[in-house]
């Protein structure tokens, strides 16, 4: 039995398909059942809880084999991260109680430093929250999801691709949730380790690149357009981040657009994407076509 975190969202949701087309049982924390629903169909273990309870959590961990655990996603953490720091406090304390036989964490490039990273600070705070963990761990250190680009699917169609990467042409480290989910089923079932280790996942990928498979995809030429420094902020509120807000957004893209986020740190293991972007917004027209 494995207990997957975040199952209804992308990155769990990729985990428990790989976990069980190896046959293996599944048990998920969720909040709302019914929007669960489609998993209990499938054999999934649901728990009633969130991880904001620790002896939820703790209830969740209960003779499990393997653990995968997340942060929720805030896109406008308060200026302390408060809601990273609760989350991580109570899978600490869950994961110090069960001591699972191993535990694989989701975090990302950069991780390692401790500041200059805007909302992915929060996974340096996860990393170091669990260093003093008595389970083998495995940090999985993804890179810049492909998925973040699905938007284009609906706004490329005039031929531009806005993106926070400049410039467009520099490559930096991308991946797709089903190989994230791949990776992480792969090191809760496969040969035991001890201590920690640290994995990054992901391939060396231009928003250029990216836009090129998205034309694909469309049938059209499609190319990458920087947003101009100056408009992030109203970009990002279109997203959705509320205004006065999207600081921590906007720093994590600076990072990356610097170097000072990426993977190449010594004595970490690497593993390669196999899901291109193309195959992305492939899948995804396809659903929304069916």
């Amino acid at each position: 039995m494995f207990l997957v975190m975040g199952i209804t969202g992308q990155v769990g949701g990729s985990t428990a398909r790989h976990l069980l087309a190896q046959g293996k049982e599944v048990r998920a924390l969720v909040r709302d059942r019914a929007k669960a629903a489609s998993w209990a169909a499938q054999g999934v273990e649901l728990v009633a809880g969130d991880w904001n309870d620790a002896d939820a959590i703790a209830r969740a961990l209960d003779g499990v084999d393997g653990a995968f655990v997340m942060l929720p996603a805030v896109w406008a953490p308060s200026p302390d991260f408060k809601e990273a720091k609760g989350v991580i406090a109570n899978f600490a304390k869950a994961l110090t109680e069960a001591a699972p036989p191993r535990v694989v964490a989701l975090s990302s490039m950069g991780a390692h430093k401790s500041h200059g990273l805007g909302m992915i600070t929060a996974l340096s705070l996860l990393e170091r929250g669990f260093r003093n963990l008595t389970s083998p761990i495995a940090f999985v250190r993804a890179g810049g999801f492909f998925e973040n680009f699905l938007f284009g699917l609906h706004v490329a169609q005039a031929g531009t691709l806005p993106v926070f990467y400049n410039p467009t042409n520099r490559k930096s480290t991308m991946v797709a949730t089903n190989d994230i989910g791949a990776e992480v089923a792969t090191l809760l079932t496969g040969p035991a380790w001890s201590g920690q280790r640290v994995i990054e996942l992901g391939s060396m990928v231009s928003a250029d690149e990216v836009a090129a498979q998205l034309g694909k995809v469309l049938q059209r030429d499609v190319k990458a357009f920087a947003v101009p420094r100056a408009g992030w902020s109203a970009a990002f509120e279109q997203f959705g981040i509320p205004k006065g807000r999207t600081g921590q957004a906007e720093a994590m893209y600076e990072a990356v657009n610097s170097g000072w986020m990426d993977v190449g740190v010594e004595g970490t293991e690497h593993v390669a994407g196999t899901t291109s972007p193309g195959d992305v917004f492939a899948a995804a027209k396809n659903a929304t076509t069916k």
